[in-house]
């Protein structure tokens, strides 16, 4: 046998088991979604993120088609955008407000207050990859996958009795995405690979053994865009020709291929726009080429396993496997598929992975993947449910690190909501309205009637609190107290008396973004609405213990002792319901899809069924009339409410609700075939806000105990949770049978007491029954004053099961394993 023969026998032999390995790794694979044909829409496309990039693959055999983002690619420039007549129409504007002329008061707002000059900016789509393969429209037996074990795209398929794999990655050690082509066959990789985009003005190029595609964002409501980016291919072939021509590269016979795409842009930071885009391509790429693909797909997979293997989920056996995603979705109200719900609860942990890395952005609207340039709502931060919303895993999921990019986002809009502060209310502190973008602009954007709302800070500091309540990090709370401490003060220096209670109210704003019945329905605008009094109560809150905590500030957290007795309680109102607002407008048949009156239910921690029975009778109340049906991102939260409420099969029913097919945007709500959140369009705050649904239903920690299994459908007899954290840095493994607890295992990280409540009898060594308050100051809870009560025959009153309610001591480090008893 010549060379030749030998090389091509050596060469089938290990596609042959490099194709068995595949194979063998994709049934092995506990997470994956899978497909029969390939995307015919982008909704239908699989997502691949490293925190930077961004890629959504369709798997098209005749013409690959990837959609590429760049987290940094925004139209517009540095600026802020707060408007300096403000200053003088938000008294104007609060004496109509308290006038009762609620709709005068939102005319002039939106006139004389809101952002003037642009009302934030839109993230943007980079364009596409295009790989052309010459005869692959006669393709059969074909099969796409995005496996959730590796965060790697795999397609393949057969033409002509020859298969073909494409393995694709955005990797996260090297900041570059990598197409592996391959075949069982030698000399079968041909194709051309080029780049478009729908940026105006883009320079194709070809520059040495690359083509390169560079171009400037947008301009957008009269601002300039001048973010630089460059995009750069470059082609690394076993055997075959290579070919860089006329923007296109060409490969012709080779026997394998994997391209490599970088792209960098000139942003440096919200401020600062002075990078080089060519040089940042350039280098990724450069280091990304000193590697082969093998061992940058092993360390992708280290890196990306680091987060996802510390959380796993079982609610059954897959008894769907031989169906594709996309009809295991479809059918899912029949099948009432278990192993979709873990599927899709470890999905929404893989999206936060993929568009939320250290030194990164935070996730948008649409997490990193965009394919416009004029997305819905500008894929913005909105600042009123949805970015919060994206963060909401982050902790109990076991993701804490992925927290960092939304902390830095914090510290930013600190910054330049100071300069929004003294602009528009003559106040020191700092101020961020509903919305922001990369640029961190902080004024009062779009009209009044969803704008003119200035709690977005309080809300961002109380995921800053959180941080600390899971992780004990004194030394974090240290650094952050500033930021919380200007938001605190913006709110003491600009709340004021309204005149029927003299209570101290924030106004003008707004209980997004819902019209209230003071203004026959024509308005939004108003004082004292419940949402804000419950957001600054926790911020003032916070500073008090953290003032204590940090040996700071003392006379400024008595003085805010004071003023939190001067604001109103929460309130119920006349048939039953937790007060939207401050007055008793609340009307039985509205199903606005914000339900901001109960954040103290979740994610704050004001409402419970121990501590303040009244409240959380009215919050059940409130949710049962809001009804089930809405948006994506309203159903998750939806979701995360039911199962505080303690009823499982509720908030079941919401994932239900979630998990039905949406094929078009005709559809209210639902999961697109990729299983992305369908708002409609596509909003990836709804996948996140299920995923802390799923967990909050088999452990919540927010009440002073920890609570084992608190809302477990009927339906999820049998299962078991690793890896989910509760404050107080508990990290718990839950397994249960017959719908009871069977065993937990827990690990304390940084020691103390840990608190169990069961509605199970449980047993294990230093297990004792608990007794008065929990010593372990990370699970103080806030004593909520008594609420106002319009009318007690209006309250049922609730029935809590019977539980169980034990403490354990633990030090720092030690494992303890607790059984049914």
């Amino acid at each position: 046998m010549n060379r030749k023969n030998t090389y091509f026998s050596r060469y089938r032999f290990l596609i042959l088991i490099s194709s068995l390995f595949l194979s063998l790794y994709a049934e092995a694979a506990g997470y994956k979604l899978w497909y029969d044909k390939p995307a015919s829409v982008w909704t239908e496309a699989l997502p691949l993120g490293n925190g930077r990039l961004g890629a959504m693959v369709y798997g098209t055999p005749s013409v690959e088609q990837i959609q590429l983002n760049e987290e940094t690619i925004w139209a517009g420039r540095p600026n802020n955008n707060a408007n300096p007549e403000a200053l003088q129409y938000i008294p104007k504007v609060r004496e109509l407000v308290f006038a009762g002329k609620y709709l005068e008061a939102q005319t002039l707002a939106t006139e004389k207050v809101m952002a003037n000059t642009n009302s934030g900016m839109p993230y943007q789509t980079f364009g596409d990859l295009r790989i052309a393969f010459p005869g692959h429209t006669r393709y059969t037996d074909y099969y796409r996958e995005l496996s959730l074990d590796s965060a790697r795209a795999l397609v393949s398929y057969k033409v002509d009795g020859v298969r073909y794999k494409r393995e694709m990655i955005t990797s996260f050690p090297d900041q570059v995405v990598m197409i592996r082509l391959s075949a069982d066959a030698a000399k079968k990789i041909t194709f051309n690979a080029f780049f478009t985009s729908p940026h105006q003005d883009v320079v194709v190029d070809t520059e040495g053994n690359s083509v390169t595609l560079s171009g400037v964002s947008s301009w957008h409501e009269g601002l300039k865009g001048k973010v630089e980016f460059q995009g750069r291919l470059t082609v690394k072939a076993v055997n075959g020709k290579v070919q860089y021509k006329d923007g296109t590269v060409t490969v012709e016979g080779a026997d394998e291929a994997t391209l490599y795409v970088s792209i960098g842009t000139n942003f440096v930071n919200y401020k600062d726009i002075s990078g080089n885009s060519a040089e940042r391509a350039k280098s990724f790429l450069e280091k990304a080429l000193n590697r082969d693909y093998a061992t940058s797909f092993k360390e992708h997979v280290s890196i990306f396993k680091k987060y996802m293997d510390r959380v796993s989920l079982y609610l059954g056996e897959n008894k769907q496997d031989g169906i594709t995603t996309d009809k295991r979705i479809e059918n899912f109200v029949q099948t009432n598929d278990a192993h979709l719900v873990a599927t899709y609860f470890q999905f929404g942990r893989y999206l936060l992975i993929s568009s939320s890395q250290p030194g990164g952005q935070p996730a948008n609207l649409q997490g990193i993947w965009n394919d416009k340039l004029l997305p819905s709502w500008d894929s913005k931060y909105t600042c009123n449910i949805n970015v919060e919303m994206n963060y909401w895993p982050s902790e109990v999921a076991n993701l804490t690190e992925l927290n960092e990019p939304l902390f830095n986002m914090v510290k930013e809009v600190s910054e330049s909501g100071k300069e929004t502060a003294k602009v528009m209310y003559g106040a020191d502190g700092w101020v961020l309205h509903h919305n922001t973008d990369i640029w961190r602009v902080t004024g009062a954007l779009d009209k009044a009637p969803s704008g003119m709302w200035p709690s977005g800070g309080a809300w961002l500091c109380r995921h800053l609190w959180e941080h600390y309540l899971y992780t004990g990090d004194i030394k974090f709370l240290k650094e952050i107290y500033p930021i919380m401490k200007g938001a605190a003060v913006f709110f003491d220096q600009t709340m004021v008396k309204e005149p029927s209670h003299n209570w101290l109210v924030v106004c003008p704003s707004n209980s997004p973004e819902n019209v209230h019945a003071g203004s026959n329905g024509e308005a939004t605008t108003a004082a004292g609405c419940t949402m804000d009094n419950q957001l600054i109560f926790d911020l003032w809150n916070e500073i008090i213990s953290a003032s204590r905590l940090l040996g700071v500030d003392a006379d400024f957290a008595s003085h805010l002792k004071q003023r939190l007795n001067e604001m109103a309680p929460m309130q119920v109102g006349r048939w039953g319901q937790l007060q939207e607002w401050m007055n008793d407008w609340d009307d039985p048949q509205d199903i606005h899809r914000h339900v901001s009156h109960l954040y103290g239910l979740f994610p704050s921690n004001q409402i419970s069924p121990y501590r303040t029975p009244e409240l959380f009778e009215a919050a059940r109340t409130s949710l049962i009339h809001r009804g089930d049906p809405s948006t994506g991102w309203s159903m998750g939260w939806k979701v995360c409410l039911w199962a505080r409420l303690l009823d499982g099969d509720h908030a079941y029913k919401l994932i239900t609700n979630q998990l039905s097919l949406v094929r078009n945007e005709k559809k209210k709500g639902g999961t697109y075939p990729n299983l992305f959140d369908a708002h409609p369009p596509f909003q990836i705050d709804g996948n996140f806000g299920c995923a802390a649904g799923i967990a909050e239903m088999l452990m919540q920690s927010y009440d002073g105990f920890i609570y084992l299994l608190p809302a477990l459908p009927s339906l999820w007899k049998e299962g078991h949770i690793n890896g989910l954290i509760a404050r107080g840095g508990f990290e718990l493994n839950i397994s249960w049978k017959n719908g009871e607890i069977d065993r937990v295992v827990i690990k304390s990280r940084l020691g103390g007491n840990c608190r169990l409540r069961s509605l199970t009898p449980l047993k294990g060594s230093g297990l004792s029954k608990a007794k008065g308050e929990n010593p372990n100051a990370l699970y103080a809870v806030p004593a909520v004053s008594k609420p106002l009560v319009h009318d007690p025959s209006k309250l049922a009153g609730i029935s809590i099961k019977n539980t169980y309610l034990y403490d354990l001591k633990t030090k720092a480090g030690k494992e303890y394993i607790i059984y049914k008893k």
